[in-house]
């Protein structure tokens, strides 16, 4: 269970994970010492699984964001893995999500371009094991690209 103290570390590590410990005691109200070993016990019980820098996929040279709604003819769990696997072992995949409704995973892809998309999705993403259908989404617009987890609220923080 997280209390106030492990949620105010989590919120200031999702904003800047490059804060040094002196910096994020002070701002809790800890002392160094007590706070190190907060973060540890977070780290070790797998809250805070890494961290990671935050790039401008842009600048890159990464300008085509797609979102690839995809539904597999076989819904048996083997079949499932098999997809799953191979998805994951695709660089251009950045994400992938089981999800119900009328498709079965939602795939988030980067291409530097259109056609650099169009040749991925042909020749990688419909060979994909037990593809029925497939559909691109492009984004357009970027209104608020995902940045943190909104833990300021959780429900089962104590003192």
């Amino acid at each position: 269970m997280l209390n106030r103290t492990d949620i105010k570390i989590l919120t200031l590590l999702q904003d800047d994970a490059r804060i040094t410990n002196q910096a994020l005691a002070d701002k809790i109200g800890l002392s160094p010492s007590p706070c190190w070993r907060k973060v540890r016990k977070l780290e070790d019980d797998d809250i805070i699984q890494g961290y990671r820098a935050v790039l401008d996929r842009r600048k890159i040279g990464l300008g085509v964001m797609v979102f690839v709604r995809v539904a597999i003819d076989s819904h048996s769990e083997s079949e499932a893995r098999k997809f799953e696997e191979e998805v994951t072992a695709l660089d251009d995949v950045v994400a992938c999500y089981s999800i119900g409704g009328d498709a079965d995973f939602l795939i988030q892809v980067v291409s530097p371009d259109l056609d650099s998309y169009a040749d991925f999705a042909m020749s990688t993403i419909r060979r994909l094991p037990g593809i029925k259908e497939m559909q691109s989404m492009f984004v357009l617009k970027e209104i608020k690209p995902f940045s943190a987890f909104p833990i300021k609220n959780v429900q089962n923080a104590t003192g």
